[in-house]
């Protein structure tokens, strides 16, 4: 393995507990019994349609604040919630900007920053991810949000850019991610990759990235388990 000289990070999923901090916010938000995780997952489900319309220029670039909100009337609809404020709307959504990072999240990132560039590579869009960061603690090197990218992932282009903006050949960086598409789109272009398990990402029933299943550079337990493996 070259040593690479920056890791770029997955942040929904990999980084940040999405559905456990979602549903959290939902519930205190809105003054209704409702299975909040079941909330959750119904936004989150509309994540990737949203940004395919963008990805196929069937919409102009729109950041994910924006798909996000759009898609939040949407659920609140189907779960018979209406005529909820736009106030309480714009701040609902802001829910995606105050996610929890999963346990080892903090520890791992500050020792592999000692030694490397560490940065997010996510669709998230900047001002989403500087406030995530400044509440949960992370450390980041640099803010690649999908503004600088211009792309959504896995859109070939938005590794490409990513890799560019850090003045890096590809095989000189490293996607870190719980999610094995994510992963196979960055080897697609000449990206060192890491796997890190998220088990409980989609709640206890998840079915889907529970293993590699490809022939990625690291498979990691976890982010203190792949500063380890990297020497950090």
């Amino acid at each position: 393995m070259t040593q690479p000289q920056a890791l770029l990070f997955d942040v929904f999923g990999t980084v940040v507990d999405w559905r456990t901090s979602v549903a959290r916010e939902a519930a205190a938000f809105l003054s209704a019994d409702l299975d909040w995780e079941a909330f959750a997952d119904a936004w989150r489900e509309r994540y990737q349609p949203a940004m395919q319309e963008v990805r196929s220029g069937r919409r102009p670039w729109t950041i994910l604040d924006v798909l996000h909100y759009e898609n939040l009337q949407t659920v609140l609809q189907s779960f018979g919630l209406h005529d909820v404020p736009d106030d309480r709307l714009a701040e609902l959504n802001q829910a995606w900007h105050r996610l929890d990072p999963w346990p080892d999240t903090v520890a791992g990132l500050e020792r592999l920053k000692r030694r490397y560039i560490i940065a997010p590579h996510s669709n998230g869009n900047i001002c989403l991810l500087v406030n995530m960061a400044k509440r949960a603690g992370l450390p980041w090197d640099v803010i690649l949000g999908a503004e600088v990218v211009r792309a959504y992932k896995p859109l070939p282009e938005s590794y490409k850019r990513a890799v560019a903006t850090l003045g890096r050949a590809p095989d000189q960086c490293m996607m870190v991610a719980a999610h094995n598409g994510d992963l196979r789109a960055a080897q697609a272009q000449g990206l060192q990759t890491a796997f890190v398990a998220r088990p409980r990402e989609h709640g206890e029933q998840q079915s889907t990235d529970l293993t590699p299943s490809g022939d990625w550079t690291i498979v990691a337990e976890d982010f203190e388990d792949l500063a380890a493996q990297l020497g950090a």
